[in-house]
């Protein structure tokens, strides 16, 4: 029997023009996890209006972060992919969640490769559990799979976001760049608060309960926020940092609904005033550095502290595709297919 693992990371634009911008965003924002609306106002919203005035911006930005091998989230995500199989007994493909290469794609080719696989095992490259990363993921594999390959069984990978083996990687490579007299700031993805309420089990714990993400609820295998949470209280804890020396913030916020605060464009403004000069930063969200960490953070986040008064600024690249977390995803397939 093959043995077959598949990565699914977000994905990315063919090309930083502004018709492949455009087509990108197009399917991302149209997806019902994403922009959690009823499907006519959804459409109405971006193609009638997001479509015709964001392409064009969100073009430039990813010129300014575009690697002469393509998109820096594909190269990364393939390098990564790349050492997997080395490290791995089985073999491992890629995909993303929008555009190419595409999940429909990638199990056409397994399929093509392994007609006879009967089992399938799925890892969505997101730590923490959100309806518009991980579970899009889930949903639309299990979706493919059953219009199209009924008979394949399917296992996925949970989130990781406080597993040891892997608090240790994110630990050791922060400890790598961050010099002691930098305040630590944690910027994850932002996400809408309706989406915690909305990945409630329980329906009566996410933003009802006082200080939630910390104490003990069902709601918390699904609920973003905490797991981000404890992302930052079990890396704080490995680097040996007190209190006042780390902070937490969430990025990317889209629309005028509340999202999870506080926000890390409103934190780099006041940093400086708080005598927090010196600022490393780390997204934590994210395994493949991409637009958020290259251009959001370390373009516009750096020019943003800078002009408040901040005098230095690091920010720590993600996992990518570093030997040890390599390993770790090798032995996450290996442990699965036994």
């Amino acid at each position: 029997m093959s043995k077959v693992a598949l990565l699914i990371n977000l994905g990315s634009p063919r090309s930083p023009g502004v018709k492949d911008v455009k087509e990108y965003l197009g399917e991302f924002l149209m997806d019902d996890h994403v922009i959690d609306v009823p499907k006519i106002p959804r459409w109405l919203l971006v193609k009638g209006i997001i479509l015709n005035v964001r392409p064009k911006k969100s073009a430039e930005a990813y010129k300014s972060i575009w690697w002469d091998e393509g998109s820096p989230l594909i190269a990364l995500s393939e390098r990564l992919v790349k050492k997997v199989r080395e490290y791995s007994d089985y073999e491992t493909f890629l995909a993303m969640r929008y555009a190419a290469p595409s999940i429909l794609s990638t199990l056409n080719e397994i399929h093509d490769k392994h007609p006879s696989l009967d089992e399938l095992y799925v890892v969505p490259l997101y730590p923490h559990f959100a309806m518009s990363s991980y579970e899009s993921v889930v949903d639309r594999v299990k979706q493919l799979v059953e219009e199209h390959y009924p008979g394949l069984k399917l296992m996925f990978k949970k989130p990781w976001f406080d597993e040891k083996s892997y608090i240790k990687i994110l630990t050791k490579s922060i400890s790598e760049v961050l010099p002691k007299d930098h305040h630590l700031l944690f910027s994850y993805h932002g996400i809408p608060v309706r989406h915690l309420r909305k990945s409630d089990p329980t329906s009566c714990h996410c933003y009802a309960v006082e200080d939630c993400c910390n104490v003990v609820s069902a709601a918390h295998g699904t609920c973003y926020k905490h797991q981000t949470t404890k992302t930052t209280a079990l890396v704080v804890k490995g680097l040996g940092l007190k209190d006042g020396e780390y902070s937490t913030s969430y990025q990317s916020r889209l629309g005028r609904d509340p999202w999870i605060e506080p926000y890390t464009a409103e934190r780099l403004e006041q940093f400086p005033g708080e005598g927090k000069d010196k600022l490393a930063i780390v997204c934590p969200a994210f395994v493949s550095d991409c637009l958020e960490t290259l251009e959001e953070i370390n373009i516009e986040g750096r020019e943003e502290f800078l002009s408040y008064g901040g005098t230095s600024f690091i920010s720590i690249p993600c996992l990518n595709d570093r030997n040890d977390w390599a390993q770790l995803v090798a032995d996450w397939i290996n442990k699965e297919s036994l």
